[in-house]
């Protein structure tokens, strides 16, 4: 039988090109002590598990998170029970949920296709081809609020577009917002779509929003990372870097988030072409993170720079590639702490905030450590919805609260950048 279910998974790959996660399972590991944290961080050269880590070791207090191939199981259960660490198995069986998740998005493709932003449907996940056409018919809209910027090409040759939101005026004072730099993490895609329409819907109803807009521009780039992520969608749903292939190695793609100029090359990231958080042969060697690059130094007036992520409920500021504090920690922390309040403040979701190093864990290379470290103060980053129950596979009815509640702490950072010029 199971020798019948291989057969038919490498005929489902060979036919479809797509990856099958068929028996995978996701476990929740928790250390009791230091040493225990330390044998889970060394896990991650532990090539022959073959894990991927869903939540990295960050402290005791912190739950990791894995995801285990089913031909690797059997052993890495078995290494856990020798070194008498405590696990459970969050999701049993990963193709289930990556299944359920293509049925809903197909059902919701087969109705009938948006003709304008009011019929799109933000309560499903979509196909880069979606969100390109939804950010034309939103331009094509509102010619007087939202133009489309071009600020490069991916490595396979897609259009890094970027939303600008502008009532006029020559480079005004501006904020960037991110989303989907990590091309697995779907509801920051889905979220950013969502954003976008807010952001029309909102401006001269909002007084805060309408007062931002007249006096500044916000930028919003929804497909950061677009080959990773059409690659979600047609070869393997978890794929998290860049496409461009790597000399020398068989492994492809580079993390868009260790590749940037602040800490390049230190601890928190690898120098293993083949490792989820591969920083890449040099910095802004990928062209989906020099063009942000390019476009921040050529505007020179960028205020607040966020950049979303999923998943943990977290709002983080620099560092992450030293324990040096930021300048402006202490206004960055208050504002942290003011957003996550107002974040809370829909559905109860809770939120923890700091450092990303006193936070979660040294990481370098980090887009938001250079963005501080280029002087735009107001550089945060969010980990979106959940705490691991899901994890990446947050189910599509969590799409709109999730960015509704986001919208909540984005405007308390914005409003703040407005009301605190520098």
């Amino acid at each position: 039988m199971m020798r019948g279910l291989l057969a038919f998974a490498a005929l489902f790959v060979a036919v479809f090109g797509k990856d099958t996660f068929e028996g995978h399972q996701v476990f929740r590991i928790v250390a009791k002590n230091d040493v225990q944290l330390s044998l889970i961080k060394n896990m991650e050269n532990m090539v022959h598990f073959e894990l991927d880590f869903w939540r990295e070791v960050t402290d005791l207090a912190t739950p990791v998170d894995v995801r285990v191939p089913f031909h690797t199981l059997s052993s890495f259960k078995t290494y856990l029970e020798i070194q008498d660490i405590d696990y459970s198995i969050m999701i049993e069986d990963l193709q289930v949920m990556l299944d359920e998740e293509l049925e809903e998005m197909e059902s919701a493709a087969r109705a009938a296709k948006p003709r304008d932003t009011d019929s799109f449907d933000y309560s499903t996940y979509h196909t880069i081809s979606e969100i390109y056409s939804f950010q034309d018919m939103l331009v094509a809209e509102n010619p007087n609020l939202v133009s489309k910027v071009v600020i490069g090409q991916s490595y396979q040759d897609r259009p890094l577009n970027v939303l600008k939101f502008s009532t006029g005026g020559s480079n005004r004072p501006a904020i960037w917002i991110d989303t989907g730099i990590h091309s697995r993490e779907w509801v920051t895609q889905a979220s950013g779509t969502w954003f976008a329409k807010k952001i029309v819907n909102d401006y001269g109803r909002d007084a805060a929003l309408t007062t931002i807009l007249d006096n500044m521009d916000i930028f919003l780039e929804i497909v950061t990372n677009p080959d990773g992520f059409s690659y979600t969608h047609t070869n393997n749903r978890m794929w998290r870097k860049t496409r461009k292939p790597n000399s020398g190695s068989s492994c492809v793609g580079v993390d868009p988030n260790r590749n940037w100029d602040a800490g390049f090359g230190g601890a928190g990231a690898s120098g293993n072409p083949c490792s989820e958080v591969y920083r890449g042969p040099k910095a802004h060697s990928e062209p989906e993170v020099k063009s942000i690059v390019d476009f921040v130094k050529a505007h020179g007036n960028i205020k607040a720079f966020i950049s979303i992520h999923a998943y943990s409920q977290m709002l983080l500021y620099p560092y992450g590639y030293t324990r040096t504090p930021a300048a402006d920690q202490r206004e960055l922390d208050t504002l942290a702490k003011k957003a996550i309040t107002d974040l809370a403040s829909l559905y109860r979701t809770r939120y923890r905030y700091g450092s990303i190093i006193n936070t979660i864990y040294q990481a370098s290379g980090g887009t938001i450590d250079w963005t501080y470290n280029q002087g735009i103060k107001y550089s945060y980053t969010f980990e979106l919805r959940d705490t691991g129950r899901y994890g990446f596979i947050l189910p599509a009815n969590q799409i709109i609260p999730t960015a509704q509640e986001t919208w909540l702490a984005l405007m308390a950072i914005m409003d703040h950048t407005f009301k605190n010029p520098y």
